[in-house]
C-alpha cells in the first residue's frame, strides 16, 4: 500500500483498546476542564436545575430536554476552553485575532447559557400556570 502524507507512523491500537484510550482522553479532558471555575458553576448550575425541576414538578420531557442542553453547553465550554489554550500558547502576546477568537468562543457559550436559563423559566412558568 501506498503512504500517503496523512499516514501517520503511529499504529493505531485494536478496537477494543482504542475505545478505552478514547474513553482515558475524554477522563483526561474532563478532568483538564473541571480546573475552570466556570465549568465548575455550570455543573452546580445544572445540579440546581434538576433541583428546580423537581421542586416544579417537571416531566420526563422537561428534563430530557435540559439535559441535552446542558450537555451541549458542556461540549461548547470545552471547545472555548481548547480556542482559549491554543490561543494562549500559539499567540502569547495579545494580538487582536486572539481576542477575537477568545471572545467568540465566549459568545458561544453565553448563547447556550441564555438557552438552557430561558429554558429553565420556561418550565417553572408553565408550573405555575399549569
Amino acid at each position: 500500500m501506498k503512504k500517503t502524507p496523512l499516514d501517520s507512523p503511529i499504529e493505531k491500537a485494536a478496537t477494543f483498546r482504542r475505545i478505552l484510550a478514547s474513553y482515558r482522553y475524554s477522563m483526561q479532558g474532563l478532568r483538564r476542564l473541571w480546573r475552570e471555575a466556570a465549568f465548575r458553576q455550570e455543573v452546580y448550575a445544572f445540579a440546581g436545575g434538576i433541583v428546580l425541576f423537581a421542586a416544579v414538578g417537571a416531566s420526563f420531557a422537561d428534563y430530557s430536554v435540559f439535559l441535552v442542553l446542558m450537555l451541549i453547553l458542556f461540549a461548547v465550554e470545552s471547545l472555548n476552553t481548547a480556542i482559549e489554550e491554543l490561543v494562549d500558547r500559539i499567540s502569547p502576546e495579545i494580538s487582536t485575532v486572539g481576542r477575537h477568537a477568545k471572545d467568540l468562543g465566549s459568545f458561544a457559550v453565553f448563547c447556550l447559557l441564555c438557552a438552557n436559563g430561558l429554558f429553565a423559566l420556561y418550565v417553572v412558568v408553565r408550573s405555575f400556570w399549569s
